[in-house]
């Protein structure tokens, strides 16, 4: 039987129906180059438009460089613009092709129509090509002097394109100076623009080296210039006025007058459709009074109503831009926006991150006036459907609260969601309760009572678990069923998977203990017991404080966990003053947007540390790593693993003893002093004890400070290839796929961390012992290796993830082998090779 006949299908207009296309367009350009036939610029228009496409796409067109440049020569505009597109995105990366095309561009920069001259030395000077320099400075300086203004307006922006590419040339041939002529001289508003851009670009990159830059930049900031500015500023495109409003906003003047003077230039600006030029205003406005209070605080009455009047307009992303400028100032002088609060209530159609910038607005201008309105209306956000919004609805009531506005009705209303039912609002109220509580504890009593009544299984968030445990540890005596509580929490230790609730649940159970001592002995036990054996680092400390306070003295493990407390007054601000007042001189500018200074997101320093990624799809693997140099590459990964959390749960945890060296002390009644039938008795409650710890108790274990107290595990018997190779794809298969077979937590030698300012020290010195690395990231104090080895004479392999944070000397690993059987054997080869790093 036939084979059924394949389906013709028409080849796509924006791509080559195959490899003959680029030449046959070739070959019809080239027929068309010298032709004067009528209808050729239509059929070169048509050629033209596939050529571009063709590019768009990626398509290399290289090709037919020459042909294009030839059938350039026309007075078709249309024609000369997909021309330039094309010269200027092929000569940037092939200077020869560029020198080609010099010749028609600088005839096109004489030629008669004004449009064609300027686009033809906007794609001279923007070739980028260094060697080339010397073809752009004539057709520049007659640029300048061109009687149109489209041409001077592009030769100002070509200026500085030069100076890129040949400081020393654009400074030699005077343009600076035929700039600052026409800045001050030319009679289009934008070509003055152009010239002050340029300058202030020029000048500020030209002020390290030359004193003569420095000045004339200073000079920008003149009196006679600024008003000049000031003057033509009616005459200025919308662009042009921003510009011209940021170098205002630098201007300092002399007097009250002058200030007056300036705003009353400017009062109609604030008025303009353009946010941008409001928003440039209105930093002008605030930065000029400064040092007049009553002038200023007049300016913030001043600018509220355009800038409210910005915030209803336009789309949710003008929206959000304004109303952060707006919440810098409402955080600046809340009480001037205290009564236009209801500007600030979310519409039911606006985007989360608006409505969030408003609840925050919220809370910032409450106060004893308006609290109830604006507490109603967020109370009715908490019944709403978008989860998001009615958690930071509730969070926001709580902020309310801690300012000491209306508390009684606050706290009555908080107390009402519990009852709701509803389990996110019943987490985050529980979280907000807590922190209420340790503010207003006279409210305790009435709190209590509520939520005593909910079911600790009824919350599963980590936080808010955190926070009833809390409570139930703060205020045992005053809930009956606290200790049993806590009890059945301990009992189903190992499914929790937050450190923060087994810290809090270790705090609670010790507080109850000191206060209900003969119901939470049993539950005490079985916590210090689960604490010690913890994988979480923290958790391990705190769990043997605890333990060893008893040990010591019960009296004196009460006088500091248990200590009378005094209501907190003020809770920490997450801003300081400082970096409020930095993003304050910021103003108009991403930073407020971003609500950081400018260098958090701009220097390199402050980006954070490499990223890695969860998949491990972009590792590759050297097949065999030579004896001079360590395969290792960076690897880029999202935010959430930059934490390099230690609270991460894996599914099998293969260790008992926290990887430390120090080996705790076994929990049964046998061994604890003063032991009774059932659980063993922590501390005799009749005698405090004097015992002190015994010397075995390693105190670098508890703090976590110096070298580990005994020698790393001995070398295991395992033989591993020292040219192990693995197929990328493997590698990440198995790394997706297998199981974690080891996952400890150990100390590293101090000694070691300091040679980590090399990059490949650590990796180097675990190929010395047949352990290669595959990839490697991070900066301090948190580094990231995976490791991979491979046993001698056999296929099977073993990968390592090692997380290094060089401020506490601890590494986390993370184990997954082939054959389970020997992976323990592998990890105390593993710590034998890290024990010795830095120590050579």
């Amino acid at each position: 039987m036939a084979p059924p006949a394949q389906s013709q299908r028409s080849p796509s207009p924006s791509q080559p129906s195959g490899k003959g296309e680029v030449s046959d367009l070739k070959t019809q350009l080239r027929q068309l180059a010298g032709s004067r036939a009528p209808g050729t610029d239509d059929t070169k228009r048509e050629l033209f438009k596939k050529v571009i496409s063709y590019m768009t796409i990626g398509i290399d067109v290289s090709s037919v460089f020459s042909e294009m440049v030839m059938c350039s020569a026309t007075s078709d505009i249309v024609l000369k613009k997909m021309c330039y597109l094309y010269v200027g995105n092929y000569a940037k990366h092939n200077p020869d092709l560029a020198l080609l095309t010099i010749n028609f561009l600088q005839r096109d920069c004489k030629d008669e129509d004004p449009m064609i001259r300027g686009l033809a030395l906007r794609s001279l000077c923007s070739l980028g090509v260094a060697n080339l320099v010397e073809y752009l400075v004539g057709p520049l300086g007659n640029g300048l002097k061109d009687g149109n203004s489209y041409v001077r307006t592009v030769a100002a922006v070509g200026v500085v394109k030069l100076y890129h590419l040949s400081a020393s040339t654009c400074v030699d041939a005077d343009f600076p100076a035929l700039l600052k002529h026409l800045m001050l001289k030319d009679k289009d508003a934008q070509v003055v623009a152009n010239c002050l851009t340029s300058l202030q670009e020029i000048w500020s990159l030209e002020a390290s080296t030359s004193e003569e830059a420095a000045r004339e930049r200073e000079s920008l900031l003149s009196k006679p210039l600024v008003y000049y500015f000031l003057n033509r500023m009616k005459e200025f495109s919308e662009w042009a006025q921003c510009i011209v409003l940021e170098l205002v906003s630098k201007y300092v003047p002399m007097d009250s007058e002058e200030i007056f003077d300036m705003m009353n230039l400017l009062e109609d600006r604030l008025q303009h459709a353009n946010g941008a030029v409001v928003l440039a205003t209105i930093k002008v406005f605030l930065h000029i009074t400064l040092s007049m209070t009553d002038v200023h605080q007049q300016v913030y009455e001043r600018i509220k109503a355009p800038l409210l009047t910005l915030v209803s307009s336009g789309s949710p992303e003008q929206s959000y831009a304004v109303l952060s400028h707006l919440h810098l100032l409402v955080m600046r002088a809340p009480y001037i926006f205290s009564s236009d609060y209801k500007h600030f209530y979310c519409q039911y159609n606006e985007p989360f991150y608006v409505k969030k910038l408003k609840l925050e607005m919220l809370t910032a201008v409450a106060n004893e006036s308006n609290t109830y309105e604006i507490v109603t209306e967020l109370c009715e956000y908490v019944a709403n459907v978008d989860i998001p919004m009615a958690r930071e609805s509730i969070r926001a009531v709580g902020k309310i609260a801690l300012q000491q506005y209306d508390v009684n009705a606050i706290v009555d209303r908080l107390l009402q969601f519990l009852e709701m039912e509803k389990e996110h609002v019943t987490a985050e109220t529980l979280v907000l309760v807590k922190d209420l509580l340790r503010k207003y504890p006279q409210w305790s009593h009435d709190c209590i009572a509520v939520v005593g009544n909910i079911s600790s299984k009824n919350v599963q968030e980590p936080k808010a678990k955190a926070a009833l445990i809390w409570m139930l540890g703060e205020y045992a005596q005053d809930m009956q069923d606290s200790p049993y509580i806590l009890e059945s929490l301990v009992e189903n230790w190992d499914e929790e998977d937050s450190a923060e609730v087994r810290l809090h649940l270790l705090t609670a159970v010790m507080k109850c203990f000191l206060r209900r001592s003969p119901e939470t002995q049993k539950a005490l036990g079985a916590a210090l017991a689960a604490g010690v054996a913890d994988f979480h680092q923290d958790v391990h400390d705190r769990a043997l404080l605890y333990y060893r306070l008893l040990q010591y003295d019960v009296f004196v493990a009460e006088r500091i966990v248990n200590p009378p407390k005094q209501a907190v007054s003020v809770f920490a601000d997450t801003q300081s003053s400082e970096m409020k007042d930095r993003i304050f001189d910021e103003f108009n500018s991403l930073s407020v947007v971003y609500q950081k200074p400018s260098y958090m997101f701009t220097d390199k320093e402050h980006r954070g540390p490499f990223a890695f990624s969860e998949e491990l799809g972009n590792l590759s693997i050297g097949t065999e790593p030579s004896d001079a140099e360590v395969s290792a590459q960076r690897v880029e990964a999202n935010d959430k693993d930059l934490l390099l959390s230690t609270s991460e749960k894996e599914e099998s945890q293969g260790y008992a003893n926290n990887g430390s060296a120090y080996s705790a002390p076994s929990y049964n009644a046998s061994t604890m002093p003063g032991a009774s039938q059932g659980h063993f008795d922590l501390v005799s409650l009749d005698q405090p004890s004097t015992v002190h710890p015994p010397a075995n108790f390693a105190i670098d274990d508890l703090l976590g400070l110096g070298m580990p107290a005994t020698p790393g595990p001995a070398p295991s018997a395992l033989l591993l290839n020292a040219k192990a190779a693995i197929d990328p794809s493997a590698f990440q298969q198995k790394w997706r796929q297998l199981p974690v077979s080891v996952s400890q937590e150990l100390t590293i030698d101090p000694r070691g961390v300091a040679t980590m300012t090399n990059p490949q020290a650590l990796p180097q010195h675990m190929q010395g012992h047949s352990i290669n690395c595959v990839a490697s990231g991070g900066q301090a104090p948190n580094f990231k290796f995976f490791f991979v080895a491979q046993k001698a004479e056999e296929v099977s392999a073993y990968l390592v993830e090692c997380i290094i944070n060089s401020s506490s000397c601890k590494v986390q690993l993370k184990i997954k082998a082939d054959d389970q059987t020997t992976s323990q054997a592998f990890s105390d080869l593993f710590q034998s090779a890290l024990s010795t790093f830095g120590s050579g």
